[in-house]
């Protein structure tokens, strides 16, 4: 065997050997996070076990390296050289019998480290959890070749066992202790590019006390058995040498190791890529708030899926006809897409159904994920408040609306299977609301994004929390009070909010949903004492803080035509203490508005503008840091560049009514000043004077396309510091980029609009 790489570990408060299992844990679960190559793994079973006896083996080979120190298995601290203080074996397997009050302490940690190691793989939504039907065969299947590979062991393969062992030249393994064995799927991503796609089968054995993980690949032989593949077996240590921890990467056979730049990665990225993210999680010491991302759904069946509709619709990133990043937005609603057909592919055979489900997208924005919904066979349509141009472009056969949603009796959809909230903004705590009282069938799924309540902003409250979390337990318990069994999952998208929540299931029978009303209305009504304001404003801090600042489906294609479904009265009576028929369901909620305001300072009157630009000019001038440059023409010259202020200094000086017209604009002062970058360097929150002497010059040549937009945008503009600074401008006229006076001034060419 070989070395092929190791890391150095800092261990600050002392969060080793925990923390290397907590790492190996995230190599098992999701290996994506570091082979981006792969779509995810899946453990299948696991299982206690033993390797055979020393008595049954032969002699040991060589270990390879020099011999390090075995770092302390897990709940071993001791700090340099010396004995191994592991106890020997009890008379029962697994178990040391102490006897002394300093070794019984020491069982006890190696007992607490055993179930730390072992921990992450009894989680009981966990797919290798499964009781009965595949979960059983594959448990058999486990033990199977376990029992194959211990006979082999035994037999004689003297050299897998001492590498499983860490076994020195010569020298008999160890004692018999606990193994941790389990068996793993690995996913490869499907791609035309990749032709590798089945999965791949492994046997993973944690040697908790000796500090060891060992891969052991399987492959089908001539007669469809498997047995381990020999040339790709490889181990990660965790070792302690010299005052120093380290994970070291070890290759059983490194002559024949066969790489498929996939699922077994080269050497060379096993050894150096491999050991330095591991050792990096080892000492993160945070655990994520959030599940595994697809947790829901197949993986395997979801790669697939997604792959198919990228290459079906990648076509749309090239006509995007929205000012809006296409690469972003196509591939997020292709992946969401994806994950919601294999989630209704599955709840079609888990319920035994063959209609496939309708749905309406509410704020469906851009449509796209309506138009493939649709096109992949769902009945649906998509409401929004705004149209968008590229509604035209999808065809007949997708159903969009302009229209607003506001929650109350007529606005339900009682026979309309899933309603779909993706980043729907002001509706989003209401889609439960709505799926609960359309119908008892109906089903939801919402991706939160901005936090809003059932009426405007929603108020932080918990500080131990991020915002985000807090904001996706509100929804929970939003579905929750709606009757919903409410589940969690973490999508795989090109954004920062990319929890999903779902809603699939109630937690009463049919007959008790007069009662659950109830308690339902009770509940929104409760959230009235909030605070409130309109869609798209927060609460109203002090000005200089703002400035800062279930037999089956219904029949979907009639139920589509039907339009937004109107509950009868007597649905509405027997919701009781509920709203009045066409009444809204809480006061005070206000849909956002057609238009879309512009609220970037863009839209400012320019009056307005010019006159917080010269107001925080002067306040930065007046400190007076003239330096002495040199010109790119060889002339010297002295040249007011002002002191850098915070933003919260700078808000301090503008006037009362200057900060009330800010607060109403995104991002408020900070915006406008970025969008005045001739004037200024906003950086790390402190507002600079932008000397024009200190702008970088292109390190290569920029692009075509980059070269033709500078040199039309030439001298279209007059020189804010030839007409304002004390100094004038800081660069020659032949040098600045803007006019120096109205003589230099040039007409902009006409920008040419995009041919969608």
């Amino acid at each position: 065997m070989a070395e092929v790489g190791r890391a150095a570990i800092s261990d600050p408060g002392a969060l080793l050997p925990r923390g290397f299992w907590a790492a190996v844990e995230v190599w098992l679960e999701r290996p994506q996070v570091a082979n981006k190559r792969l779509c995810g793994a899946r453990l299948e079973a696991r299982r206690s076990a033993t390797l055979p006896s020393a008595e049954a083996c032969g002699p040991g080979t060589s270990a390879g390296p020099e011999q390090k120190e075995r770092g302390p298995g897990p709940g071993q601290g001791y700090p340099g050289g010396g004995p191994d203080p592991r106890p020997p074996s009890g008379p029962k397997q697994g178990t040391a019998f102490c006897e002394s009050e300093e070794a019984q302490g020491q069982c006890q940690q190696e007992e607490a480290q055993r179930e730390a190691a072992s921990a992450p793989l009894r989680d009981p939504g966990h797919p290798c959890h499964a009781e009965g039907g595949e979960g059983d065969f594959l448990a058999a299947d486990l033990d199977s070749l376990w029992d194959d590979l211990s006979r082999s062991l035994a037999r004689g393969n003297s050299k897998l066992l001492a590498f499983l062992t860490c076994s020195g030249a010569g020298s008999q393994p160890e004692a018999q202790r606990e193994l941790d064995v389990v068996l793993r799927t690995v996913i490869p991503k499907t791609s035309p590019h990749c032709p590798i796609t089945a999965p791949r089968r492994e046997i993973v054995v944690q040697d908790v006390l000796n500090g060891t993980v060992t891969f052991l690949p399987l492959e089908e032989g001539d007669e469809g058995n498997l047995t381990v593949k020999m040339s790709n077996v490889y181990q990660i240590q965790l070792s302690h040498s010299k005052e120093e921890w380290f994970i070291s990467v070890l290759i059983f056979c490194p002559e024949r190791w066969h790489s498929d730049g996939i699922v077994y990665p080269k050497p060379t990225w096993l050894g150096e890529q491999l050991p330095a993210k591991l050792a990096r999680w080892c000492v993160q010491n945070r655990k994520s708030g959030f599940k595994s991302t697809l947790s829901l759904v197949s993986i395997m069946k979801y790669s697939k899926a997604y792959q198919e509709l990228k290459e079906k619709y990648k076509e749309m990133v090239k006509v995007w006809p929205e000012v809006t990043d296409p690469e972003k937005f196509v591939y997020e609603d292709v992946a969401i897409a994806a994950y919601l057909l294999i989630l209704w592919e599955e709840e079609r055979a888990e319920r035994g159904l063959t209609a496939r489900q309708s749905f309406v997208d509410l704020g469906c924005g851009n449509g796209l994920l309506v138009h493939i919904l649709s096109s992949e066979g769902h009945p649906g349509r998509g409401i929004d408040v705004r149209r968008r141009k590229i509604w035209d472009m999808y065809g007949p056969q997708t159903r969009l609306e302009e229209d607003a949603i506001t929650p109350n009796d007529k606005t339900l959809f009682p026979d309309v299977d899933w309603l779909i909230g993706n980043h729907s903004d002001e509706l989003t705590p209401w889609i439960p609301v709505i799926a609960a009282r359309s119908a008892y069938n109906c089903c939801f799924f919402v991706l939160p994004c901005c936090f809003f309540d059932f009426v405007g902003k929603y108020p932080r409250r918990q500080s131990k929390k991020t915002q985000y979390r807090e904001y996706l337990d509100f929804i929970k318990e939003v579905g929750s009070a709606c009757g919903f069994h409410v589940e969690e999952d973490c999508l795989r998208i090109p954004s920062t909010k990319r929890v999903c929540l779902v809603g699939k299931s109630r937690t009463y029978p049919p007959s008790r949903e007069a009662s659950v009303e109830e308690k339902r209305t009770q509940y929104i009504n409760g959230r009235r004492a909030r605070p409130e304001s309109p869609p798209g404003r927060g609460l109203a801090p002090s000005p200089p803080q703002v400035a800062l600042g279930s037999t089956g489906h219904c029949d979907a294609h009639q139920a589509l035509v039907a339009g937004v479904g109107c509950v009868a009265g007597a649905q509405a009576a027997e919701r009781g203490s509920g709203p009045q028929a066409g009444g809204s369901w809480l006061p005070g909620f206000r849909p956002r508005e057609k238009a879309e305001r512009v609220r970037n300072c863009a839209a400012l009157p320019r009056d307005f503008i010019d006159q917080v630009v010269l107001q925080v000019a002067n306040l930065l001038l007046g400190g007076k840091q003239s330096n002495t440059r040199s010109y790119r023409n060889g002339s010297v010259k002295t040249w007011n560049r002002g002191e850098s202020l915070s933003l919260a200094e700078v808000a301090s000086a503008l006037d009362a009514e200057t900060l009330r017209a800010l607060k109403r604009e995104c991002g408020g002062l900070q915006t406008l000043l970025r969008n005045s970058h001739q004037v200024f360097r906003v950086v790390n929150g402190r507002v600079h004077i932008r000397d024009w002497r200190e702008e970088t010059p292109w390190k290569t040549k920029p692009p075509e396309a980059k070269r033709r937009l500078l040199s039309e945008a030439r001298k279209t503009r007059l020189c804010w510091f030839f007409t304002h600074h004390p100094d004038g401008c800081a660069l020659s006229a032949d040098c600045c980029p803007f006019a120096h006076g109205p003589a230099e001034l040039r007409l902009p060419r006409t920008p040419r609009k995009k041919i969608p």
